[in-house]
This record gives structure tokens, sequence and C-alpha cells, in this order.
């Protein structure tokens, strides 16, 4: 099976190709919290790269809960018009495009000033960094039920302004993942305890929204093969939740891996060891694709046309590709032309990992700004300069966002 050729989802769509583009978070949204200028012109240049899938960055549920401060919102229909502009400048050139649906749970920033809620009043340890991240909330049965009435939401006005699907995030140690791990979920009643019980809000989540949208309409979700925290969500938990989802009318799983605490999507494991090079999740993803039913996707490191490759010889159907991308928005075509490109950021060997991959993600951010603009991308950027850079932008737009959720809070 070949990178270019197409996948036929279980709902009949056809994917053009088995290079996706994943989801990086860009905060990028406009004043009102909806998709900028700048954001849909980031989206045309991966257009014109022609990834057979783009699932875009978190969009959050609720604007109450977000996972950064320039963070994109769809809970109404007030500004659809211009997440129509979005997905039709990321369909311009045959993509299937996605919109990743959200909520942090206890992983939101205490700059925002809102209050956090997760399944248990736990805390995130980041040691040094901890304070960053206020002490949850536990929810009530009325917050669980918001939260599942909230995704549906989204996922009907995301098929309304035109995308073709939506991803379900229930992964890197956001709140529907923090529900399957029992480090973050303590809870003693229905959504507690079992995996099945532990697994019931994703579950409900999916339900929710198949009926809720068109058969065409993909649905999706993006889980971890593992926490890689000792006593965490496992991979055999994991094989069994791709398995509760069968039957569901979910069109693929992403698999990935870790959450704040444990940044394994970016390479490392808590325990301090390194995972593969390229591809870390493709050895879970191998023995997950043994029993799923629906088309699997890995994401996780990958940068070289012949690791992309292997994780399609493999049997998994969709090679998801990020930090490569956000350097070379163009990598598919690239490859589809016989270019052997393998886009990286300099290394950042920094001791301290929760440290080391908010460097990295920043950037991965600062390649994202400047496709934004429209200019040339600067993979090797001081890692250090691009945090001081994003912790800058951060506080500015976490002011921003304070004055507009205060602003929404009075004329509410």
């Amino acid at each position: 099976m070949s990178l270019f050729s197409p996948l036929i989802l279980p709902n009949g769509t056809v994917i053009p190709n088995r290079i996706a583009k994943a989801a990086m978070e860009e905060n990028m949204a406009d004043a009102d919290h909806a998709p900028s200028a700048e954001l849909i012109n980031l989206y045309s240049a991966w257009a014109q790269g022609e990834a057979g899938l783009i699932v875009t960055g978190n969009v959050m549920v609720d604007a109450r809960a977000m996972t950064g401060p320039g963070g994109v919102v769809l809970e109404d229909d007030r500004h659809l018009d211009r997440f129509k502009g979005w997905a039709s400048a990321s369909r311009s050139r045959g993509a299937q495009v996605w919109m990743q649906i959200n909520h942090p749970g206890r992983q939101m920033p205490a700059a925002l000033g809102q209050e956090t809620l997760a399944p248990s009043a736990i805390a995130l340890d980041l040691g040094a960094q901890s304070k960053r991240f206020p002490v949850p909330r536990a929810m009530t049965a009325a917050d669980i039920a918001g939260v599942k009435q909230r995704f549906v939401e989204t996922a009907r006005l995301a098929e309304r302004a035109g995308f073709t699907g939506v991803e379900i995030h229930a992964a890197h140690g956001y709140l529907v993942s923090q529900f399957l791990s029992p480090l973050s979920n303590r809870r003693d009643d229905q959504w507690g305890g079992s995996l099945e019980n532990r697994a019931r809000l994703l579950l409900d989540i999916v339900k929710g929204v198949r009926a809720a949208v068109a058969r065409g309409f993909a649905v999706a979700v993006k889980l971890n093969s593992a926490d890689f925290q000792r006593g965490g969500f496992s991979p055999d938990e994991a094989q069994a939740v791709v398995a509760m989802l069968d039957g569901l009318g979910v069109d693929l799983v992403e698999l990935s891996g870790g959450s704040y605490e444990a940044p394994a999507m970016m390479g490392a494991a808590r325990d301090e060891r390194t995972l593969a090079r390229e591809a870390y999740f493709l050895a879970f993803a191998r023995d997950i694709a043994k029993t799923a039913t629906m088309p699997l996707m890995v994401t996780g490191g990958i940068r070289r046309r012949e690791v992309a490759q292997d994780v399609i010889a493999s049997g998994v159907a969709m090679a998801g590709i990020a930090t490569a991308l956000a350097i070379e928005p163009a990598l598919p075509r690239r490859w589809r032309d016989g270019k052997a490109d393998a886009p990286k950021l300099r290394p950042i060997t920094w001791t301290n990992k929760p440290l080391a991959s908010s460097a990295h993600m920043a950037a991965a951010r600062y390649q994202l700004a400047r496709l934004s603009r429209r200019r040339r991308t600067a993979p090797n950027v001081s890692p250090l300069w691009a945090l001081l850079c994003a912790q800058l932008e951060a506080g500015r737009r976490a002011r921003q966002y304070r004055r507009w959720i205060g602003a929404r809070k009075r004329a509410a």
C-alpha cells in the first residue's frame, strides 16, 4: 500500500492519500475567539501541500475552558461565517478537513482566571511548574451532562460550517483523557472505577455526536495508546477502549500518547525512557490494529517519507504528521514528487522534560506564526528564544482573554 493510495472510511468518505496533517495548537484566534485571517492563511498553506487529511488544532467546546489563551471557540453560530471561511480554505485542494474538538479539564492555565473542572479534584504534578495550573473542582453529574452536550453542539456546528468531520480529543491529558486515566479519575460513581465507567464519557460523546451529524460526516477519536505514567491508562486499556468504540460509527482512531505530566508526544516517557526517534507510537498501534475494525492513524515524530511508508506498510491506515508540516507545509506534495525532505527543529536536550516539551511546542508554534504571515519558516530558531516569545505572547493573550470572558459574563 502506497502513502498516496486513497483510503475509504467506514462511512464511505474517501481520503485522497494516507498523509494527515495532525493537530497542533496554534492559538491564533481573533478577538472574538473565532478563526483569524492569519489562521486561515496557515491552513491555506497546508491545503496547498496536499495532505489527504487536515485535522485542525483544538477547537474548544466551552469558552470558559481553554487549553490556551488564543484558542478558537465554537459553541454557537455567532461567527459561523468565519468558520466557513476556515473550512473552505482548508478544503481548497481536495483534502478532508476535520475539526478537533476538545475540553481541557484541569489542563487549563491559571493565568486565564477560570475555574477548572476535572473528574476528581487532583492537581497536575509538574514540579516547580505545578502552580501554573489550579487545583480543579470535581465535576458534578450536571457538569458532565453539560460537557457532553457541548461536544455534540460543536460537532453539529462544524458540519454546518463545511468541515467534513470532527475528531473528539480523548488524549494528551485533556478532559476526556482525564476520565479514562485512573490517576486523574478517582470517582466512585458511574464515571469512575472500572474501565467501562471511565470510558463512559467518551462513549456517550461519540454516540451523541454520531446521532447529531450526517452519516457522511466523519467522526474520529484521538486516543492515548498509553499515559506513560505508572498506574495510568495502559496499552491494554487503550485496546479495550478501541473495541468499545466498535459499532458506534467511528470512522478512524488516531493513536498518540502522554499528557502535560508525561509529554510522550514529544518523544520521552515520564520515567525518562526515550521513545523511538520517529513514529513514537507505532508499536502500540500495530498491536491495536490486530483487533480494530476501524482505520487507525499514528501521530508522533514522523518526518521522513520512508518512516511514513513503514507506518502504512504495517497495517496502520494513516500517518499523522505535525512538526514536520509546521516546518514544510508542502511536504506531502514534495514526497509525492520524489523529494527526500525530512524537516526537523533544533534538538532540545534539557533535562526538565515538561519545560523541554513547552520549548518544543513553542518552537513549532514559532513556525506556524511565520507561515500565517506568509513568511519562510525558521527551523533553527533557538528553543529558548521561541519559549520566551511564546510566554510573552501567552501573557498578552491571557490578558485579552480575561477581558473578553469578563465582558461576556457582564453581558449575560
